[in-house]
C-alpha cells in the first residue's frame, strides 16, 4: 500500500542549512523529495544546550513540513520516523487532516480527513524544561495590518520585539525598514520536483502554511535564545468556511486557536519550551485590529494584507484590489480613517468601484459561503458596513449604496457592534503581554 515516510533529516551549524529528506512509496517505485530551509545563524557558537533544543523542534518540523510533499498523492498511509509523545501525535494527525480539509475538499479525497499517522512503538526521552519567557520575543511579520499591530504593541509595552519573516519579499522587508527594527529571516526552498510533478498533473492545493512557518520561528527563536514566538492571528481565523463530510473546513485552520494549542502543547511536551508561541490578538476581531491599525500611520507607504500583490510585475503595487483579502480589509479600515489616507494606501476606491459587488456580497453573506480567503467573519462586515452607512464620507459611495439595499434585515440585527469590538473567546496571552495592547491606545 502507498505510504508517505521521512527518511532523515540533518542541520549543518556552519551555515544553518537544514535538510528534511521525504519519500512517496508505492507498487510503482519511491518519489524521493528534500527540503532546504536556512535558518539565520547567531554570532556566537551555538551550545550543546542549545543544540540540543534545537533538535526536538526540528523533529517536529521535519514531519510538519511534509504535509506539502504528501499532498501530491495522499496516499492512506502516513509514517512517522520515530515514537512521538500523545500532544505530537495530535498535533501531526491535525496537520495532516484538518489543516489539509480544503484540500481535501477541492480533491474530493474525504480519506485524508480521517489519516491516522502510524508511530512506531517506543519510549520517547523527556526534554530538559527551559523557561524563555523573560527573553526578547520573536515577532512575525507577514507585512500587513495585524502583524503591524503586534510590533507597535509590542515594542510600546517595552518588550524590543525582533522581527522575523520567512523568504522575506519586498513588502515584509519595506515593513521592516520602516519599523527601524533589526530582524531575522530564514529561508524555504521547497524541493523542484515538487513543482515538476504539479506541472505533470499531481494533487495540489491549500496547505496548513502557517504550521510550518511557526515552526521555523521556533526553530530561529531557540538557536538566538529569543523568548516567546508572537504571532498575529484573530479569533475569526477559528472560523470555518464551511462543513463537508461532517468536517469543517477552514481555509485559515493552522492560524485558528485549535491548532495555536495543539503546537504549544507539542512543543512543551516534545522539546521543553515553557513559552514557545501564541498570538497577541487572539481575542480580538478583524474589526477591532483595524481600529487599533488605524493609530498607526507610520507603515502606511508598504503595508500590505494582499496575498496577490506578492505575484505582481510591478513591485511597486501593493493590493491587487480585485480578491477577497483587498476588499474585506479595505471594508474594515475604512470606518475609522479618513478616505483619502485609505485609498492612498490602497491606491484606489474600492468602494467606489461597483464592479466590486458580487464579491463584496459574498463577503456579507448575501451570496454563497465565506471566501477561502483570510477575512473575518460575516458579521464583521456587516458592521463595517453599518459604521459607513452612518459616515458622510461613505454613506453615497456607490458599493456601500448598493449592499445597504441588498442585505436583510435578519443579516442586520445579527450583527453586534459591541461583540466586534469586545475582546472574547480562548487566548493563550501569557500575563506579561495582556497589557501590550494598551500600549496602542
Amino acid at each position: 500500500m502507498a505510504a508517505f515516510t521521512f527518511p532523515s533529516y540533518s542541520i549543518d551549524f556552519a551555515t544553518g542549512e537544514v535538510l528534511f529528506d521525504y519519500a512517496l512509496t508505492g507498487p510503482d517505485g519511491d518519489q524521493r523529495f528534500t527540503e532546504v530551509i536556512t535558518l539565520p545563524l547567531p554570532a556566537e557558537p551555538v551550545s550543546d544546550a542549545t543544540a540540543a533544543r534545537l533538535a526536538r523542534v526540528l523533529e517536529l518540523l521535519h514531519v510538519v513540513a511534509g504535509v506539502s510533499y504528501y499532498k501530491a498523492a495522499a496516499p492512506p498511509r502516513l509514517v512517522l520516523p520515530a515514537p512521538l509523545g500523545s500532544a505530537a501525535v495530535e498535533l501531526v494527525t491535525a496537520v495532516y487532516t484538518k489543516g489539509l480539509a480544503e484540500y481535501a475538499y477541492r480533491n474530493a479525497l474525504p480519506h485524508v480527513l480521517t489519516l491516522r499517522p502510524e508511530v512506531p512503538a517506543g519510549s520517547v526521552e523527556s526534554a530538559a524544561p527551559w523557561d524563555n519567557s523573560d527573553r526578547r520575543p520573536l515577532s512575525a511579520v507577514g507585512g500587513g495590518k495585524d502583524s503591524i499591530v503586534t510590533l507597535e504593541a509590542l515594542r510600546r509595552a517595552g518588550l524590543d520585539p525582533v522581527p522575523f519573516s520567512v523568504n522575506p519579499n519586498h513588502v515584509i522587508v519595506s515593513v521592516n525598514e520602516a519599523s527601524g527594527l533589526t530582524p531575522l529571516a530564514a529561508r524555504r526552498r521547497l524541493d523542484p520536483v515538487l513543482f515538476e510533478l504539479n506541472r505533470a498533473g499531481a494533487r495540489n492545493g491549500h496547505i496548513p502554511v502557517t504550521a510550518i512557518n511557526s515552526l521555523i520561528a521556533v526553530a530561529t527563536a531557540v538557536l538566538h535564545d529569543l523568548g516567546p514566538v508572537v504571532m498575529s492571528n484573530e479569533r475569526s481565523a477559528s472560523d470555518p468556511n464551511l462543513v463537508w463530510q461532517g468536517h469543517e473546513i477552514n481555509h485559515q485552520w493552522s492560524k485558528g486557536v485549535e491548532a495555536e494549542g495543539l503546537l504549544r502543547a507539542a512543543l512543551a511536551e516534545h522539546a521543553g519550551l515553557t513559552e514557545p508561541y501564541f498570538s497577541l490578538l487572539r481575542s480580538l476581531s478583524e474589526l477591532h485590529i483595524a481600529r487599533l491599525f488605524a493609530e498607526i500611520d507610520r507603515y502606511d507607504a508598504v503595508v500590505t494584507s494582499c496575498n496577490a500583490a506578492f505575484k505582481l510585475h510591478d513591485a511597486s503595487e501593493r493590493w491587487c484590489r480585485d480578491c477577497p483579502k483587498c476588499r474585506f480589509v479595505f471594508l474594515a479600515m475604512a470606518p475609522f480613517m479618513p478616505r483619502e489616507r485609505l485609498t492612498g494606501i490602497f491606491g484606489g476606491d474600492l468602494l467606489a468601484d461597483e464592479s466590486q459587488v458580487p464579491g463584496y456580497r459574498e463577503l456579507l453573506g448575501v451570496d454563497g459561503h465565506k471566501p477561502f480567503e483570510c477575512v473575518g467573519e460575516v458579521e464583521e462586515s456587516v458592521v463595517a458596513l453599518s459604521l459607513l452607512a452612518q459616515q458622510d464620507q461613505w454613506r453615497d459611495a456607490p458599493v456601500v449604496r448598493a449592499l445597504v439595499a441588498a442585505l436583510p434585515d435578519t443579516a442586520w440585527q445579527a450583527a453586534a457592534t459591541s461583540d466586534v469590538f469586545t475582546p472574547a473567546g480562548p487566548s493563550f496571552v501569557p500575563a506579561p503581554y495582556a497589557k501590550a495592547l494598551t500600549a496602542l491606545a
